[in-house]
């Protein structure tokens, strides 16, 4: 067996399930299970819920910058917006007007479809936020985003 240098823990922990990154990426899989569910009622993913949210947001945005606000490849960000058009919830023209950016808007179709997912997927983040006390809730939202700049995201 080979001898190895100990490593400095980043924080008092027993084990990793104690590790902070550890605990994010487990309140991670079970909101993205939790939202898939919901979202299946309506006939979305939750890549393409995000897509409708960002477009009703900020309509016209590019494949780039939804892919950027989605958390996905600019890749799977054009399965998804083509997935979205062939359903009708997404209109982008043919072609490009300057450069490869073929901005998109959501159709009527696809507005209403958001309205109804919308409430679904507040259901759920409320259900999550509930486990906080409230008063906590402002801190929590901060360190969430300090954590994030600090990696760089």
């Amino acid at each position: 067996m080979e001898n190895r240098e100990p490593v400095d823990l980043p924080h008092a922990a027993q084990d990793v399930t104690e590790h902070v990154g550890y605990r994010l990426k487990r309140a991670h899989a079970a909101l993205r299970g939790a939202l898939d569910q919901v979202l299946r009622e309506h006939g979305l993913t939750v890549p393409q819920y995000s897509c409708l949210e960002l477009l009703a947001l900020r309509p016209g945005l590019s494949n780039a910058e939804l892919a950027r606000g989605a958390f996905v490849t600019r890749q799977s960000m054009n399965v998804v917006l083509r997935g979205l058009q062939d359903d009708g919830l997404i209109a982008r023209p043919a072609t490009a007007d300057h450069g490869r950016a073929r901005p998109a808007h959501l159709t009527p179709e696809g507005q209403r479809r958001l309205d109804a997912a919308r409430s679904a997927v507040y259901a759920v983040e409320t259900r999550m936020i509930a486990a906080v006390p409230s008063a906590r809730l402002p801190a929590l939202l901060a360190d969430l985003e300090r954590m994030a700049e600090a990696l760089g995201g």
